[in-house]
């Protein structure tokens, strides 16, 4: 039986929802419609059907296993401030309040975390299934929950469980969610009891995404087919410290302590320039394919929260009392992440009626739907933010197979195997065998086809031992060993002084990132937390390493008290935006050789010092404002170049002309931004995409080519025909600020040889930069007219760079018209790749947007009432809820809504009030 109510569901929304409340009713007309017509896959959907999962809002249910009533108070947004009176009650209820608005989106992320997609959405998703397997996250969140994690967290999870299968119970598919009626025309899927491992094993699918270098490891391995050492150097120099700030500024490393320490004796920065591949940067011949077919399998597997570890980025400051209007800590935060509808983030808040031993917590924040506790948000005494760190925790490494087992330090050693069975809705099971080296390194390779046959034929230098049966490619990743992450949001969540918060970070294992603080007593740091791994000499993780040789293993871990962090800096603010950590000269470990460049983090650093200089103090609106900053730092830097050439054609010149006076924002109706990020793209490709190999190209884009590992005799000067494999969002060269600072160190080289350009059948030969920037004027005015007509009056920026929000699975693959039912957009967005509103796009494959600030908040130290918060879409994952969606046009403009904390403001915002009751 269902839970006993004592009130109808649904939800009559507030004043400030009845604009929404008639769009979601036109979109069920529409639907009604299209089910008389005889839509919807020849079913009848009735709006009975559609409305059946909204959640009750108002009046009471039952709930066995509560110790106490609950109060769940939701805003006219649908967000909800839960009041319990233990933790137990406090996270089941979370559990059952996150399963009325978001169940559907749990259960898929739960079968993507433990390789089941297939048991959902049938055949179509087997090779996702055997890749993610392989991984074996759900078995590394099941040793974390049985060895590694508290008694406390325990209960917790347990707690949380209880709610969302209270939820569950007597309840079919269509009562849960739009998206199981649809799946229930193609099999008889019915949704299975939540566990608490299925919240664990979200935590992984988080550090997947964020995992670090692994993308520019295969990059730099896939370029040796095309490109000289000299030339992949080009393509990623070092981070420019002297010009752009690394986040720790002060202290350095103690080298006699062994610890970081905020004034310390720096010992040096560690000598480790060698690759990992025997000592030179070129890969082993035939690996490039290997590579490039394993590029193949990571690039279908499905994304949790980021671009499957490409371009991900976030902002994350804080600024101290003396630098503000208030007199206390200001914090900003907007994490950068692949857009999705649902968002990836849940809004709530979680209170004790009264703090006590017995219940502990009184926090709010942002979510991860399926996850009990707030990821990033804030307590009644402290708030914290998180910015990727990109610390380089995952190597691959090339295995040499021989029989049933793989070469170490020249002895044969077994495999440890285990089978895996894929149920497939609709179709047969399909066992596949897991391999993995002996110390837990799964091999990817297994997982195609095509790597197997070409490691059966990689040729490697004449150091290698022989090919016997072929290579393969092993990972090392630190997620893979278990951990005590879900230790540390519990942990973070309850902290109330920067002792308790450190004590908390050292239980975040993975993902690292980057942790911003302040506190109501005015205090500011920042901690550098996870388990970092440390290289032999000569080995810095850039590219993948020889697993035949054990000097190429891991030598160990960071220890957590010799990690960075600062704590009350004397300049009174704190800019965390992936750039370096630290000053390569303050410290002896390399973190990564694969940082962001730095152009965000600049930026905002200098838009907080312009504030202060000024005299100025910065205001929760001048957080605001900066966040929403459009400038474009590679603009600035181009284009005094291209006004000062020489355009003949009287159409490109009206083009160049929107240059002129153009202060270089990218706001969405902007023409000059449009026309400036279209010449932007076609310089990456005169210079550099066209000389890329074809796996690092965008999918059928077809160049002809200078022959390269021919097998026969040849000209030199022989031509292919040669297209692009890589997708469009996944290309490169991406335009990100790795490729503002290539462009940088040659901009004024005239005659460098990557301005220099073969003469083709239609184009003239280039030899200089300028007239490669001609060339790129040209194509770019003959682009847009294409796009966007041929009167630059209609162009604007916002025409080009749109965000569609997509539902992850039946709104990506499923029928068309259930794709419109289910997705949103678009919108047309400022911004761009690399500023501080960060609406990434791919300047290989196109304009339109791939990544976005999928949350932004401000949080006030002084008065947390007056703190604010915005989400990308909204609180609801059912597709014509009034809060699917209703967050998303002021996300848009930049607006942040109220962000009620105490008692009293969240009772002067609740507009529906439900009680759970045991």
């Amino acid at each position: 039986m269902p839970p006993n109510t004592t009130a109808s569901s649904g939800q009559k929304p507030g004043k400030s929802g009845r604009k929404k409340g008639r769009k979601a009713r036109l979109f069920l007309i529409v639907l009604v419609l299209a089910i008389i017509g005889g839509i919807a896959f020849g079913a009848y959907w009735s709006v009975s059907t559609v409305r059946a999962s909204f959640p009750q809002t108002k009046g009471s249910i039952k709930l066995d296993g509560l110790s106490g009533p609950v109060n769940v108070k939701r805003d006219g947004n649908g967000i909800p401030q839960v009041y319990a009176s233990s933790d137990e009650d406090l996270f089941m209820a979370q559990g059952f309040v996150q399963a009325q608005d978001r169940f559907y989106e749990m259960d898929v992320r739960r079968h993507m975390t433990s390789g089941r997609l297939s048991e959902m959405f049938g055949k179509g998703q087997v090779k996702n299934d055997e890749f993610l397997r392989t991984l074996g996250w759900n078995r590394v969140a099941q040793k974390e929950y049985d060895t590694k994690l508290s008694a406390s967290t325990k209960k917790y999870l347990q707690a949380y469980a209880k709610g969302v299968n209270a939820y569950l119970k007597g309840k079919d598919g269509k009562d849960i969610s739009l998206e199981y009626a649809a799946l229930g025309f193609s099999n008889d899927y019915t949704p299975q009891q939540w566990t608490p491992v299925d919240s664990v094993a979200w935590l992984k699918a988080m550090a997947w995404d964020l995992r670090g270098n692994m993308q520019d490891e295969i990059d730099r391995s896939l370029m040796t087919s095309r490109l000289g050492p000299k030339q992949i150097a080009d393509l990623y120099p070092e981070y420019p410290y002297g010009r752009n700030k690394a986040i720790v500024q002060e202290g350095a490393y103690d080298s006699v302590t062994g610890t970081y320490a905020r004034t310390g004796t720096a010992s040096g920065a560690s000598s480790t320039a060698g690759t990992g591949l025997t000592g030179n940067t070129e890969a082993p011949a035939g690996f490039q394919s290997q590579l490039s077919g394993l590029y193949d399998v990571l690039d279908k597997v499905p994304t949790a929260v980021g671009v499957n570890g490409n371009g991900i980025g976030s902002n994350s400051w804080v600024v101290s009392g003396s630098h503000t209007i208030t007199g206390k800590p200001l914090l900003a935060n907007d994490p950068h992440l692949s857009a999705s509808l649902p968002s990836v983030w849940y809004q709530m808040g979680l209170h004790c009626t009264a703090l006590s031993a017995k219940c502990q917590y009184d926090v709010a924040g942002y979510t991860f739907a399926g996850m009990p506790g707030v990821v990033i948000g804030h307590n009644q005494d402290i708030a914290w933010g998180m910015t990727n760190s990109g610390v380089d925790v995952t190597d691959l490494y090339l295995e040499k197979i021989t029989g049933e087992g793989y070469e170490y330090d020249g002895k044969v050693r077994p495999f440890s195997t285990r089978k895996e069975t894929i149920k497939v809705a609709g179709g047969a099971s399909k066992t596949i065998v897991v391999r993995s080296t002996e110390d837990g390194m799964p091999l990817l390779s297994d997982r195609d086809d095509e790597l197997v046959k070409v490691g059966k034929k990689a040729t490697v230098d004449a150091g290698a031992p022989d090919r016997g049966d072929g290579y393969a490619i092993a990972l090392r990743w630190t997620a893979l060993d278990p951990g005590n992450s879900m230790d540390a949001v519990f942990e973070m969540d309850k902290a109330s002084d920067w002792t308790e918060f450190r004590k908390a970070s050292t239980s975040f294992d993975v993902p690292s990132q980057n942790l911003v603080y302040a506190d109501t007593e005015g205090n500011i740091g920042y901690q550098l937390p996870g388990r970092i791994p440390t290289r032999a000499e000569g080995d810095d993780g850039s590219l993948p390493s020889p697993g035949w040789e054990s000097k190429y293993r891991w030598t160990g871990y960071i220890k957590q008290s010799a990690l960075p962090y600062e704590y009350n800096p004397k300049r009174g603010y704190i800019v965390t935006a992936n750039q370096a950590v630290v000053d390569k000269d303050k410290y002896p470990y390399t973190l990564t050789t694969d940082w962001g460049y730095g152009t965000r983090s600049q930026r905002i650093n200098d838009l907080i010092e312009s504030k202060i200089n000024g005299g100025g103090k910065i205001s929760t609106d001048d957080m605001r404002q900066m966040q929403l900053d459009n400038s474009s730092e590679i603009a600035k830097l181009i284009v005094p170049k291209l006004l000062k050439i020489d355009v003949a054609d009287p159409d490109v010149r009206q083009a160049q002309k929107l240059l002129e006076g153009w202060d270089y924002t990218q706001d969405s109706d902007s023409a000059a931004a449009a026309y400036f990020n279209a010449t932007w793209r076609n310089i990456l490709k005169l210079a550099f995409g066209n000389k890329l190999p074809k796996e690092l190209r965008v999918k059928g884009q077809c160049l002809n080519v200078d022959r390269v590992d021919t097998t026969g005799p040849a000209d030199a000067d022989q031509k292919v025909r040669e297209c692009g494999e890589r997708d469009a969002d996944q290309a490169q060269p991406d335009g990100g600020d790795r490729w503002f600072e290539v462009v940088r160190k040659i901009i004024n080289d005239e005659k460098n040889d990557w301005w220099q350009l073969p003469k083709t059948r239609t184009q003239k030969a280039t030899d200089t930069r300028d007239e490669l920037f001609g060339r790129a004027l040209r194509d770019a005015r003959w682009e847009l007219t294409a796009k966007l007509g041929k009167d630059i009056d209609t162009w604007s920026w916002g025409r080009l760079h749109r965000l569609f929000l997509k539902n992850q699975t039946l709104g990506t693959e499923g029928p068309r018209f259930l794709q419109y039912m289910l997705n949103r957009g678009p919108w047309k967005l400022g911004g761009g790749e690399a500023t501080v509103n960060a609406t990434g796009w791919n300047a290989a494959g196109g304009y339109g947007v791939v990544w976005v600030p999928s949350m932004r908040m401000v949080v006030n130290l002084g008065d947390l009432d007056k703190s604010k918060w915005i989400n990308l879409s909204g609180a609801s994952g059912h597709a014509y809820s009034a809060h699917y969606t209703d967050q998303t046009d002021l996300w848009a403009k930049g607006e942040l809504l109220p962000w009620a904390f105490s008692d009293k403001a969240v009772d002067k915002r609740t507009s529906d009030t439900l009680v759970l009751e045991p």
